[in-house]
């Protein structure tokens, strides 16, 4: 490897590797996704103190996460079809060195509707890399390990738990502006870790698979590696593999002609509503109801979704390997599965009235939702075709920025009208139930999707 993390020095690509381009873009893209849930949710830890800086109110407080994640999804479906068409290592890292730039305009906010106005803007770059990552990862590593990369990826979505920890934590320590000053200098760092991810060639190892593997699914013993397109020496192709691509709306109706993709994106859209909700929440919950301190309750409430998290997702990433092909839609069921069963397990959480009792049933609710997070993501790269993933996942995260959008307003509205944070959470427990049933929907028609897309790259 010179000059750039991935290369690939023997001009082959062998798809019988779970890593044929080694497992350094991966690492870069998961503390890529660590990074920007970090800085996201530092403002959960710190919100106490915010509030008690400037005096709003919940509704006010709750809005935020809205505002920012109506911005998000204003910007997920261009760029997915940027995603499609340029260099998405190049896309990733400037949107990182944004997400520095918002962040340090969040500590050094001189008023509210400074601080409202960074955190939008935060929210809006991060949903530019999403599709970009989304894209890349299947282009990284082939069917046989998508799961555990896209598990490993998107556990940053919880592990952002940490930023909860930090927030507060740092905010009780030395202010709540340190919590945003001190991350400015991660995102520079992971942006020029970004730069030099090399650029793979869109659709090579869907291509390579499709020729090992016949119509019937078995891999074609001895099959040969196939040598891949030319690359420039600096490892920055925009597309290794050009073909002609639809204009956007045509490109939109045939990613949402796929049924797996849309019953899963409902569903997500669904848990994140729920979820954006509660843990949004969490530590004022923990504050107002059982008297605990705004440091520990931000880092109680991180440590859950870390622990829970990390459990979920390593279950989950075992289960997704031992159930993918042997039984009908193995990972949405483990997933769906999860994710019902967690949401039921949470409602029965909130019913707690001790800490400990909040906790623990809280922890494990984590851990079963969490097992979604290596099936799913793998699950919507193996239906999509690889020309057009980057808009894939853009619709995935359209639908996931729109499901998190209201989830905090919700909460924050029923607690000013009806003095509990409890009854707003509990509003949201059977709208997760029903993300998990509607994943468990998806089973029907997945089979059938990923199919069409192997059949397509074999073609």
């Amino acid at each position: 490897m010179v000059g750039t993390f991935g290369s690939h020095r023997t001009g082959e690509i062998d798809a019988d590797k779970p890593a044929p381009f080694g497992w350094a873009p991966l690492v870069v893209l998961f503390i890529v996704g660590l990074v920007d849930r970090i800085e996201y949710n530092l403002l959960s830890g710190v919100l106490p103190l915010v509030q008690q800086e400037w005096g709003f109110s919940d509704t006010a407080a709750g809005s935020i996460p809205t505002a920012a994640a109506l911005a998000g999804a204003l910007v997920a479906l261009p760029a997915g079809y940027l995603a499609d068409r340029r260099n998405r290592t190049r896309i990733i890292a400037t949107v990182v060195v944004i997400w520095a730039v918002a962040t340090l305009g969040s500590g050094l906010a001189t008023g509210f509707a400074m601080f409202y106005l960074m955190r939008v803007l935060l929210a809006a770059a991060e949903n530019i890399d999403n599709p970009a990552s989304g894209s890349l990862l299947a282009d990284y590593y082939p069917p046989v390990s998508r799961a555990k990369a896209y598990g490993l990826t998107r556990v940053t979505t919880y592990l952002g738990g940490v930023g909860t920890l930090l927030g507060g934590v740092l905010g009780q320590a030395y202010g709540w502006r340190s919590a945003f000053l001190i991350m400015v200098v991660p995102g520079l760092v992971t942006a020029w870790l970004v730069w030099r991810l090399r650029e793979p060639g869109r659709g090579e190892l869907d291509r390579l698979v499709a020729r090992l593997a016949p119509a019937s699914g078995t891999a074609t013993p001895g099959a040969p590696p196939v040598t891949p397109p030319t690359v420039p020496p600096d490892g920055h192709s925009d597309d290794a593999v050009p073909a002609a691509k639809p204009p956007f709306w045509p490109q939109i109706r045939q990613v949402l002609s796929i049924p797996t993709l849309l019953f899963v994106c409902a569903g997500l859209s669904l848990l994140t509503l729920g979820l954006a909700g509660v843990f949004y929440w969490l530590p004022s919950l923990m504050v107002r109801t059982f008297g605990v301190g705004a440091g520990a309750a931000g880092s109680l409430s991180g440590l859950i979704t870390i622990a829970g998290t990390l459990a979920g997702t390593l279950i989950g990433s075992w289960l997704g390997r031992r159930w993918h092909g042997t039984r009908k839609g193995g990972r949405l069921l483990a997933g769906g599965g999860g994710i019902t069963i967690g949401s039921a397990v949470l409602a029965l959480a909130l019913s707690m009235d001790s800490i400990a009792g909040l906790t623990v049933l809280t922890l494990l609710a984590c851990s079963l939702m969490s097992i979604a997070i290596p099936n799913m993501m793998a699950c919507v790269a193996d239906v999509v075709p690889a020309s057009g993933r980057g808009l894939g996942f853009g619709v995935l995260q359209l639908l996931i920025t729109a499901g998190g959008a209201f989830g905090s307003l919700i909460v924050g509205i029923v607690s000013d009208r009806m003095g509990s944070l409890l009854s707003g959470m509990y509003i949201l427990v059977p709208a997760m139930v029903i993300g998990g049933l509607l994943t468990l929907g998806a089973r029907a028609s997945f089979e059938r999707d990923a199919a069409k897309v192997l059949d397509a790259a074999r073609g």
